[in-house]
């Protein structure tokens, strides 16, 4: 043994020293790549942080344009949807007030089997300080002529033709200045005068004279046509009795007729273009 030790232990030696070196270098370069990896890890976590952040806001950004298109498409959505119920509730309540029309029409035929009608639409109400008329889009064309009478779907007289024209009409209403009607309380059947007055056009209400001594008009008393004299036809309604008063000279009764129609909302009327007359 002493003989291999004195021949082989310089070379043992040698190696020895060379593996401890190399040993020596390996944990070196070892710890020095974990250190650099590391540094490099630090360096560039900011960027590997910003990258992050940008992905996840371009991310939310997509979700949110995704969504509020959503919200925009529902939204419009909904909005047609009220639209269409709006013009549904607008055609039933146009409906509803055709439907009530036609009734009140025909029973309008069915009461006065004895008049000839003409519908009409009023084209035009004019109200001054001297006139309350309608101008309505029927005329000769449509059999239409001056002196006849203009109701309503009710049956109520709206007014007188005065003027017509081949498509068109002018319509004098009751509490014009220039009407005049024969007429008569409905209760007691007197004989009176219903006409215009220029002191109550502006209050929408006309006039009931020659009321003879006797008379007892009570308030809410009907004021018909009385047909005297074939003019017109008799039993249209023309107002109601508001109050009864005393001509300025104190010798002659006169009431205050409140008119059964309310002209501002008139849009369509019906013309007697003839009617029977009963004596």
């Amino acid at each position: 043994m002493k003989e291999f030790f004195g021949k082989h232990g310089l070379r043992i030696l040698a190696i020895a020293a060379a593996a401890a070196v190399a040993l020596s270098l390996l944990s070196f370069f070892a710890s020095t790549s974990s250190l650099l990896h590391n540094a490099i890890g630090i360096i560039t976590s900011p960027f590997r942080n910003a990258v992050f952040a940008v992905e996840t806001w371009v991310e939310d950004k997509q979700h949110y344009y995704a969504d509020y298109s959503d919200l925009l498409e529902e939204n419009a959505a909904l909005k047609k949807e009220v639209a269409e119920l709006r013009q549904n509730e607008h055609q039933a309540q146009r409906d509803r007030e055709e439907n009530a029309y036609l009734r009140e029409l025909l029973n309008l035929r069915a009461q006065r089997r004895d008049f000839v009608f003409e519908s009409a639409t009023i084209l035009e109400h004019s109200n001054t300080n001297w006139t309350s008329t309608l101008t309505l889009n029927r005329g000769t064309n449509c059999g239409i002529s001056v002196n006849d009478c203009v109701i309503s779907a009710e049956g109520y007289l709206v007014g007188i033709v005065s003027e017509v024209g081949y498509n068109w009409a002018t319509v004098l209403t009751v509490i014009d200045t220039d009407t005049e009607l024969g007429a008569l309380v409905f209760r007691t059947s007197e004989v009176v005068v219903a006409e215009g007055d220029f002191s109550l056009m502006g209050e929408g209400r006309l006039k009931l004279t020659y009321l003879p001594e006797s008379a007892t008009l009570l308030s809410g008393d009907y004021i018909v046509t009385s047909g005297l004299g074939g003019y017109y036809p008799s039993d249209l309604v023309i107002g109601t009795v508001e109050s009864v008063k005393v001509d300025d000279d104190g010798l002659a009764q006169y009431a205050v007729l409140a008119p059964m129609v309310d002209f501002d909302a008139l849009t369509e009327v019906f013309i007697i273009k003839d009617f029977t007359i009963v004596n």
